[in-house]
């Protein structure tokens, strides 16, 4: 599908009160050259990507270690389980979050560069690995029901819990390299809440996923239907 073509659909769907989704790939050169250096959490840099200026980090400007680790920039640093059970207190031993880890299957980065970008400054989805988009609870429902649509697979719609990083992107990133058809719902870290606006969550869908989601949209319910064009309605009202 065409950038434009997805763009109406979504803006059909979805009014234009709802963000437009960021795209995160890798590249041997930056889109953005001059972002750079990042003291702290990466979402520092989705402000101003989600207001249209693209962003591209490397292992040398990211400042956060999980943040490098989970873009495959670096290895685990050591004190991340330590830090995570002990300091954190998101999980309840060291052990827990090194098994967690494990599962994630984090990939060495393909480039040196991991650029974001609001999909309305790209001309095509060439590259791009995944989106992500920061919903409110009643897009985020619209968005749910559209993952689900062409898929009974109760992991669908994963949730894990995680860096908001490991839970959006890596997440993506490792469905997008296997050809899964999984989507997930993140940023519930409160480590990285603080860096985005209040009232959203993440939803990331890899590239694999995408293709299938965006022929299949204009047949799901966000078109046409009662139940959704009263959502809709709320959604077109939101901030007036």
């Amino acid at each position: 599908m065409e950038i434009q073509q997805f763009i109406d659909n979504y803006r059909e769907a979805f009014t234009d009160k709802a963000p437009l989704p960021v795209a995160f790939w890798y590249s041997h050169d930056p889109l953005a050259p001059g972002t750079g250096k990042i003291g702290g959490c990466l979402f520092k840099v989705f402000a101003g990507v989600m207001r249209g200026t693209p962003a591209s980090l490397s292992a040398e400007t990211l400042g956060c270690g999980g943040g490098k680790f989970y873009t495959g920039f670096a290895p685990m640093p050591e004190r991340v389980p330590n830090f995570v059970s002990l300091t954190e207190h998101y999980k309840a031993t060291p052990d827990l979050v090194r098994e967690g880890i494990a599962a994630m299957d984090v990939q060495p980065a393909p480039a040196p560069w991991l650029n974001f970008a609001r999909i309305d400054s790209l001309s095509s989805f060439g590259g791009v690995e995944g989106l992500l988009f920061l919903a409110t609870p009643d897009i985020l429902s619209g968005l749910a029901a559209w993952a689900y649509f062409d898929n009974n697979d109760p992991s669908a719609l994963s949730a894990p819990f995680g860096s908001g990083c490991s839970a959006t992107l890596t997440a993506a990133l490792a469905e997008n390299r296997r050809g899964g058809r999984r989507a997930f719902i993140g940023l519930f870290d409160p480590s990285v809440r603080k860096h985005l606006p209040a009232g959203v969550l993440g939803f990331a869908v890899p590239m694999s996923r995408f293709r299938e989601l965006s022929a299949a949209m204009r047949s799901t319910c966000l078109f046409g239907t009662p139940a959704w064009s009263a959502i809709r309605a709320r959604i077109a009202a939101s901030g007036d």
